[in-house]
Formats: structure tokens, C-alpha cells, sequence
């Protein structure tokens, strides 16, 4: 049986992966309206898998004996200056759902409830992944620039970058 504290915890972590999934669809229209379809395409893909994130922790937590819940969805942010402010938050949101996987690691390591442990390591691997792609993206804007044709180019260059979108994926996969 899942223990509560973990229970609630991992319901908040569901939450702000709905709330990451949502600002980065936020993001993506954003980006679509100034036609960086690149950026906006890579961005739809990516709250999609921040969806799947969520999507994993609501199974796992009805699968061990609790009860997942659908978290209501903040606003997000909806105005950006432009590309680079993008990409700036999406690191900040990213560095922040790792620290929060870390404070439930901790939690689940305090409480010894190690089968909820061995779970949240696929996500300590895949938030270190997330933010080696923020860093990198924000890498080849620094590059190119913002300004045309370095603008046009990092649009371009975007659509290559991986973007896991399993859904149903298992955990470990």
C-alpha cells in the first residue's frame, strides 16, 4: 500500500507535470503565432510528453493502492518577450520539476518505501535529460542569435531535437 504522505506527494507531482504540459502548449502557441513553427512544433511535443509524465505517475499511484487525481490547471504564462524568454523558462521549469522528483526521492528514501523509489528513478534520468536539452537549446540560441537569419536557422534546427512522446511508455523503458 502506497503510504499517504507519498500519496499526496505524487498527487502534487502530478499536478505541476499537468501545469509544465500546459505552459509548454502555452509556449507553442505563442510560438506559432510569430511563426517560429519549428520551435512551436518541438514545444506541442514536448507537452505532450510532460502529459505522459503525468500520465505515468497516475498509474503508478492507482496501481499502488491510491488514488490519482486530475489536478485543476492553472493559467500559464501566455505573453513572452520572445524566443529566448521561451527557452529561459522552459529550463526554469524543468530545473524546478527535478527539484521537486529530488524532494520526493528523499521522501520515498526517508520512509523507505523503496518500490516507489525505484519508480522515480526513471524520472531522476529523465529530468537530467530535460535539463541537458534546455541547456543545449539555449546553447544554439546563444549561437545563433535572435536576430534574422540566426532566428530563421534556430527554427529550423529545433524540429531535431529529441522529444520522448511514449505515451503508455513503462516507466523503465
Amino acid at each position: 500500500m502506497l503510504p499517504s504522505e507519498i500519496e499526496k506527494r505524487l498527487n502534487e507531482q502530478v499536478a505541476r507535470e499537468s501545469a509544465s504540459s500546459a505552459l509548454y502548449l502555452s509556449m507553442a502557441s505563442w510560438c506559432e503565432s510569430h511563426s517560429l513553427d519549428g520551435c512551436a512544433a518541438f514545444l506541442y511535443r514536448q507537452s505532450d510528453e510532460e502529459r505522459t509524465h503525468m500520465l505515468k505517475l497516475m498509474k503508478y499511484i492507482n496501481d499502488a493502492g491510491g488514488h490519482a487525481l486530475v489536478p485543476a490547471v492553472p493559467q500559464p504564462k501566455t505573453h513572452f518577450s520572445g524566443v529566448r524568454e521561451v527557452f529561459e523558462d522552459v529550463l526554469a521549469s524543468e530545473s524546478s520539476i527535478t527539484q521537486s522528483i529530488h524532494e520526493l526521492v528523499d521522501l520515498c528514501t526517508r520512509l523507505k518505501d523503496y518500490t516507489t523509489l525505484h519508480f522515480l528513478q526513471w524520472y531522476v534520468t529523465e529530468q537530467h535529460e530535460e535539463e541537458k536539452l534546455s541547456r543545449t537549446i539555449l546553447d544554439k540560441l546563444n549561437i545563433l542569435g535572435t536576430e534574422s537569419p540566426g532566428l530563421y536557422l534556430f527554427d529550423k534546427e529545433i524540429t531535431s531535437l529529441k522529444v520522448d512522446t511514449q505515451i503508455g511508455a513503462s516507466p523503465e523503458a
